[in-house]
Parts: structure tokens; sequence; C-alpha cells
């Protein structure tokens, strides 16, 4: 079973990290969080939230925090903004003291966690009281139309695959299961919203190419198969996806959002 791997930041951003950026803006523009505050962005990846929250948010700080030293390190060469930190670290341990900063947010990181409700729970404690913790993650069962064409085509060459799907591997990423976690860490008005954004790709070389990449389940899959199987698969979502008369596969990508406060 091909296992994800996540350490080439340049390869993750040419995957997902793109589609990641216009949903952070959408979801900082719901959290409207004002402007001069301590932000804590956990799971920062290669630092697309932490890049977006600095462009629109005016924050006095943002910690970005993630396990992989590669993608930490892809954060560090790429945002130099003065007000912006990133640290190797565990977000189920965070490496920061209690009430420490008004708003935790993570994108696309928290189903990963082996224990969210932990992590969930760590955001709560370094958040300052009514201060903000908040998260998105993709809607991989169906939302996220990019990968649904994806593991669709898989399964029909190999049933067998149907463990590594993400629709399949992460039920927290639908809205109650991501309410009732906000919830049980003890905060306190806890919503749920859908962020839609469009996902357009100049042509299926587009769409392919960074599914060669190896970072992340369905890039690691592809790498994964010999060469025949791997034109096999290539082949069939050619011939499945909905390419337009110029050439360009319009898609759209669902993130599911929550966000709570920290009881005063």
């Amino acid at each position: 079973m091909a296992h994800p791997v996540w350490a080439d930041g340049a390869a993750y951003e040419a995957y997902v990290g793109r589609w990641s950026r216009p949903v952070a803006a959408a979801f900082l523009r719901w959290l409207a969080v004002p402007p001069g505050r301590r932000w804590l962005d956990v799971g920062c990846g290669t630092g697309a939230l932490t890049s977006t929250v600095l462009a629109l948010a005016e924050p006095a700080r943002v910690v970005g925090v993630d396990r992989s030293e590669g993608f930490v390190a892809h954060a560090r060469a790429r945002v130099g903004d003065a007000r912006a930190a990133f640290h190797v670290g565990d977000a189920r341990s965070l490496p920061l003291p209690d009430r420490a900063v008004d708003a935790v947010v993570s994108g696309l990181a928290v189903n990963f966690v082996p224990d969210p409700a932990r992590a969930v729970a760590e955001f709560a404690r370094v958040a300052r009281p009514a201060g903000v913790v908040a998260a998105y993650v993709w809607d991989y069962t169906d939302g996220m139309a990019m990968m649904r064409h994806f593991w669709d085509a898989a399964a029909a060459l190999d049933p067998a695959l149907a463990d590594l799907d993400e629709g399949r591997r992460f039920p927290l990423c639908e809205p109650e299961a991501l309410r009732a976690l906000w919830v049980g860490a003890g905060l306190e008005a806890v919503s749920v919203r859908s962020v839609d954004v469009p996902t357009v790709f100049a042509d299926f070389a587009d769409y392919w190419t960074p599914f060669l990449g190896g970072q992340g389940a369905a890039p690691a899959y592809v790498t994964s198969l010999a060469e025949p199987d791997r034109a096999r698969l290539r082949d069939l979502l050619a011939a499945r996806l909905p390419v337009q008369p110029d050439g360009s596969i319009r898609l759209t990508a669902r993130a599911w959002a929550v966000r709570g406060s920290v009881p005063r």
C-alpha cells in the first residue's frame, strides 16, 4: 500500500497548495478577526494560510507549526514577512504557553492528526479567552472534484485500493463530525460552513502532472504504480474528465470550515 508523503513543498504547491489559497481567503473573511492580533497556524504546510493571514488580516504576529521539516523549510523560504515565524512541531503538543494567541487556525490538516480531539484541545489551550479557534478541511467525499475524479477512476481499475481514498479514510471531513470535535473541546458558538472555489486546469497535463509529484495519498499511489498501470489510469482520467472546447478542465473544490471561541 502506498503511504502519503509530506516533504516536498514545491510538489505539494503544484498538487493542492495552489487551491488552498483561495479557500484561505474566503475562510479569513468569514472569521473577520480584527487587525493587530496574534495568530497561530497549525499544520501550516508550505505557508498558504499564513501568507493569506499576512495579506488580509493585518496581524501583529503569525506563528506557523508543522511536523514536516521540508514544508517548514519551504514556508520559511517563501514567506519573508518579519511578522511570521515557522517551527517544526506537533499539533498534539504545541510549543506555546497557555493563552498565547488571539486566533488559532488550521488549513487542510486536522484530519491528518492521529488524535484530532487532542489537537483541538491544544488549539483551545493556547488561545486566549474569547479567542477564535477555526479550521478547514477538504470535502473528500464528493466536493473536492479533482480528487473525487481521481479516486473513482483508480477504483474502476483497482477496487482493492478503497482504503486509500480520502473520502473513506477521513469521516472527520463532514459538517457534523467537525462540529462535534469543536464542541467536544469545550469551544462555544461553534458554526460550520462550506467554502467552494473553482479549480481550473489549463489542460489535462496541468491536471495530471501534479499527481506525479508524490506528495499526498493520490500522488503516492500514482508513483507506486508500474508504468503500464499508470498509463491506464492516466488514459481513463483523460477520457472521463469534463474537458472544455479550449482544452481546459473546470472543476470545483469544496472545503468545510469550522469555527468556535474559547470560553471567557
